[in-house]
């Protein structure tokens, strides 16, 4: 997926505003999930997205991962747009949403298996309960 193509499904999902918040909405999500997701990880997850959402998750700003539930997943992206916690939880949805469309089936389950229970409701599923990546 190029990321003009991410960016606008982000926006679409978000119902954002803007282009430039879709942008800020991606970024802001990616480095909260370098937070949390271990670093070999995330190289396997930026070969699969456009190169300049991949930056996002090669920033060496913090060394370790942390383990933290969605409430605080979204707490810290809310911080990082600068934007009220319910608006970002809608951004953050739309951009598992369109990382789930971005990534082959088998890397998305992978990156899956990072996130607690609570994340469930970021993650598309069928009705048979399997995670949909199409």
């Amino acid at each position: 997926m190029k990321y003009t193509e991410f960016i606008t499904h982000v926006e679409s999902l978000a119902q954002s505003n803007s282009r430039e918040e879709a942008e800020n909405a991606t970024r802001a999500t990616l480095a909260t999930l370098k937070e949390l997701i271990p670093g070999d990880e995330l190289q396997e997850l930026v070969k699969e997205i456009p190169p300049e959402l991949g930056e996002c998750l090669l920033k060496q700003d913090t060394a370790t991962h942390e383990s933290f539930h969605l409430q605080e997943f979204i707490e810290r992206t809310s911080q990082k747009e600068n934007i009220a916690p319910t608006i970002t939880a809608m951004h953050v949805r739309a951009v598992f949403a369109v990382l789930q469309n971005a990534v082959t089936p088998e890397k998305f389950k992978k990156f899956h298996g990072y996130f607690t229970h609570d994340y469930e409701e970021l993650f598309i599923t069928s009705s048979t309960g399997e995670i949909l990546a199409s």
